[in-house]
């Protein structure tokens, strides 16, 4: 998997590329918005990379191999593991998904399932797309796993296999916990395979909308309606992880795939998204029509009064080096770190040592 990413000719000089004004445009943008809303961009929590799904050549990557928060970008890798169980004959999607005391407590997002009721697999797979349903992927994840952590260490593992080195996973939901982290790099490379692994599950990513119990529930991705060519995958939030999106877009024959990680609402992360797929396809050679201007929704600001604070279960945290894997077209060093897997001792990160705070008990999560 290491070969997959390759990066186009590296962009030194930020303020005189296309990706220099890419940024310079996101950011002036921001600076509009209200203060609580304004860019994270360039902050110690962001990074992005933008990848040709084809080629696997990095247009862009700003702190693609820092380690980072995935927020509800886990589900990408619950539902990984959920379709090699479809695939395998393991599940089905009309099998009844039991609902545990330990699933229905799980805070917001959520369904408000109930103990001891039951949904099929295929009701619990879009609950996690659109609806970002943390009682349903957890209720998942202890289907197919047995228990909710032994799941986890199964999306490890599984990651790993991937080529996913620097990502750690300790639930199926993306509900905070120090030790769960990834990489933008690692989840491009997620991506890719969900897209190339299960075109027939792929679908699922793009839904609009589905109904549950009578009730219509969209999809949190507005990334959907508002970008020409966007056909899925997954936005997330916590207090800590900032406002995350994986995007994969198809022009002509070329797709993209985005990941931003870090902004600071809603609105700045959709809008930087468009601009670095923009700059992409730019940057591919393929031609970008003119059409007419998308409104993009106003942001959505999340209230963190209610947010505890969750310190980490290290004193001090861990990066793991990366210089002998993929070289990003731009790159900064980390400054969030992860501690050591423990499913997997022989990938023991190097090790550089940073305190840091981490918030939980988000009032909502995307």
């Amino acid at each position: 998997m290491v070969a997959f990413f390759r990066t186009l000719t590296p962009q030194r000089h930020r303020s005189r590329t296309p990706r220099g004004r890419a940024i310079l445009a996101a950011l002036a943008l921001a600076s509009l918005l209200p203060a609580a809303a304004r860019a994270q961009i360039g902050s110690y929590r962001y990074s992005s990379i933008i990848v040709d799904d084809a080629t696997g050549r990095v247009t862009e990557a700003v702190n693609a191999d820092a380690t980072r928060y995935p927020a509800s970008l886990t589900k990408l890798m619950t539902l990984y593991v959920v379709f090699e169980a479809l695939r395998d004959h393991r599940i089905t999607l009309d099998q009844r998904v039991p609902i545990s005391e330990h699933a229905a407590s799980m805070e917001p997002t959520k369904l408000g399932l109930v103990p001891g009721t039951q949904i099929t697999v295929e009701e619990a797979i879009l609950a996690a797309v659109t609806k970002s349903a943390n009682d349903a992927a957890c209720a998942l994840g202890e289907l197919v796993g047995g228990s909710e952590d032994r799941f986890a260490q199964m999306m490890t593992l599984r990651a790993r296999a991937l080529g996913m080195t620097h990502s750690t996973f300790r639930n199926a939901s993306g509900l905070p916990d120090p030790e769960q982290v990834t990489t933008a790099r690692d989840l491009a490379l997620l991506a890719h395979h969900l897209i190339q692994d299960f075109p027939d599950q792929y679908h699922y990513f793009s839904v609009p909308s589905f109904t549950f119990h009578g009730h219509q529930i969209p999809n949190h991705d507005r990334m959907l309606e508002d970008y020409d060519g966007a056909d899925g995958l997954k936005t997330g939030y916590t207090v800590a992880a900032g406002h995350n999106l994986v995007t994969s877009a198809k022009r002509g024959n070329v797709r993209l795939i985005g990941v931003v990680l870090g902004a600071s609402s809603n609105t700045e992360r959709d809008i930087h998204m468009a601009t670095l797929l923009d700059t992409g396809f730019e940057n591919l050679g393929v031609p970008i029509e003119p059409r007419a201007p998308r409104h993009f929704h106003l942001p959505s600001l999340i209230g963190s009064a209610e947010a505890a604070t969750l310190r980490p279960r290290n004193a001090a945290l861990h990066l793991r080096g990366h210089n002998h894997l993929f070289h990003s077209a731009v790159a900064s060093p980390a400054k969030i770190a992860h501690p050591h897997a423990r499913v997997a001792a022989s990938a023991k990160p190097h090790t550089h040592h940073h305190p840091h705070t981490y918030a939980s008990r988000d009032t909502r999560r995307t």
